[in-house]
């Protein structure tokens, strides 16, 4: 969530943009962006370097890079490909150079579409661990990997336990040296819905787009570094209204984001403010979307 106002969004380059509305400067924050034309690629990395800075952005210390691409929701394999290989290239930079035991984490819920990006993720991930330690590196050919494993934790619904005291136990009995999680976002703005993609250093709080807040899974929790990869796959309701109503908003001559948000969620019925919403087509995106991520996933983890 983001201010006092409720707003949910899981994404740094929106929690950067509601100070970028008021031309009000974030100290101990370092941003750089990069357009690329011919991908319609817009690349933004938030650097938090202080606890003020953090304080600030209501985000832990550490780099968030965000991938944003209108492309992304076409159905085109080609491009989508393109798109994986800049992804492997962000997680190679956060991952660092040499070998690593890797366990990936693919959270949320398979049962629920909107929820499921980690669990399909993990599905389509090459899984090494096993053979190489039975047979050794040379049992994979030339393309050789970093020990690789993986896990679906479910949510407490499903195991009755927190998903922190799932990997915590995982971590103890396999001793990886880096944790990925990878799982599906909530955003602020319906225009990125399933067009962007956010990798950090800093992990991640299942649940806390949706205002479901559960332990958090980073490195002062688990003693390892944890990289998390997300998509954002809802908005709330009253960010919707407020998409369609910017013209109204203006006219009322009011610029203040978190202003506009809570005047509209005050005029919505109440029912509607625990409300989110996923695009109708959201079956084939998170599978196709899926396929993006665990492909730059294989590519990240191939050793040179």
């Amino acid at each position: 969530m983001s201010g006092n106002f409720g707003i949910r969004t899981d994404l740094a380059v929106e929690s950067k943009e509601k100070y970028e509305k008021d031309n009000v400067e974030i100290k101990g924050v370092a941003i750089q962006e990069k357009y690329e034309e011919a991908l319609d690629l817009n690349t933004t990395v938030v650097r938090i370097q202080t606890e003020q800075g953090a304080k600030a952005m209501e985000k832990p210390k550490g780099t968030y890079i965000t991938m944003e691409a209108p492309n992304m929701s076409a159905p085109d394999e080609d491009y989508h490909r393109e798109i994986s290989q800049k992804l492997a290239e962000h997680l190679k930079s956060l991952m660092g150079e040499g070998e690593k035991s890797v366990l990936i984490v693919g959270l949320g819920n398979r049962d629920v579409t909107p929820d499921a990006l980690g669990p399909y993720v993990v599905g389509n991930i090459c899984i090494t661990r096993h053979m190489i330690r039975k047979f050794g590196a040379a049992s994979l050919g030339e393309e050789q990997r970093n020990p690789v494993s993986g896990i679906v934790p479910g949510v407490m619904a499903q195991t009755g336990m927190e998903t922190l005291e799932i990997i915590r136990g995982v971590v103890k009995e396999t001793h990886p040296d880096l944790i990925i999680a990878v799982d599906a976002l909530a955003a602020r703005s319906t225009r990125r819905l399933n067009r962007t993609i956010q990798i950090t250093d800093t992990g991640i709080n299942p649940g806390s787009g949706v205002g479901n807040h559960r332990n958090g899974l980073n490195k002062q929790v688990l003693g390892i570094p944890v990289i998390a990869i997300g998509v954002p796959t809802v908005v709330d309701a009253a960010t919707i209204v407020n998409d369609t109503m910017e013209s109204l908003i203006h006219a009322l001559d009011m610029e203040d984001y978190a202003q506009k948000y809570q005047l509209i969620k005050e005029r919505i019925p109440s029912h509607l403010n625990t409300m989110f919403v996923t695009p109708k087509d959201i079956d084939e995106t998170v599978k196709r979307l899926s396929y993006t991520i665990s492909e730059g996933l294989n590519l990240a983890l191939q050793l040179a």
